[in-house]
């Protein structure tokens, strides 16, 4: 009897995918789980020809540096260095470091939901792909969750070693208010 019962439940649970992808449809609306799949995926869905020419990355964050400690609350990030030196590390949560100088060709993964960093020790530009294990990866920038609020400053100020004139600079900078 638990044998048949065993094998129906096996079913029910089964981790394969109801489609082969899932090209989300940008024009859309956007649902707890994210874009909903366009009806009709084309070969340009899968390819991006603007990387040959210059000055076009369809950079849509407008990033060209990395803020130090942030952390991603739902996914890991794995970085490639493809030119240059970065310095780079993350925090556990036992407050242990890992670190190490990275140089092209290297890698490096921070786990999901820890501070990590990556700096430029080099003395020319570097270029890293940083990739996540999920659509929507949660980042926060300890900086900006800081400062970019109008959490009262005595509260930073209690839970920093930061004293009030300094909390109301990077507010001022960073355009939090409190």
């Amino acid at each position: 009897m638990f044998l048949p019962i065993f094998f129906i439940f096996s079913f029910l649970f089964s981790s394969t995918n109801a489609a082969d992808f899932c090209v989300g449809d940008l024009n859309g609306p956007v649902g707890p789980a994210g874009y909903s799949c366009k009806k009709t995926a084309t070969e340009d869905d899968f390819s991006f020809s603007g990387l040959r020419t210059a000055g076009n990355t369809s950079n849509l964050v407008k990033a060209a540096i990395t803020p130090a400690f942030r952390l991603n609350s739902r996914a890991s990030e794995l970085i490639l260095v493809m030119d240059g030196t970065l310095f780079a590390g993350f925090i556990s949560s036992d407050n242990k470091v890992y670190s190490k100088s990275l140089n092209e060709g290297d890698i490096m993964i921070f786990p999901q939901g820890l501070l990590h960093f990556q700096i430029n020790t080099g003395k020319t530009q570097s270029v890293a792909f940083v990739s996540f294990n999920s659509a929507d990866p949660g980042v926060q920038i300890l900086d900006f969750a800081l400062f970019t609020n109008d959490l009262p400053t005595d509260i930073i100020e209690g839970t920093t070693f930061l004293d009030a004139a300094q909390i109301k600079k990077l507010k001022g900078v960073l355009g939090g208010t409190g």
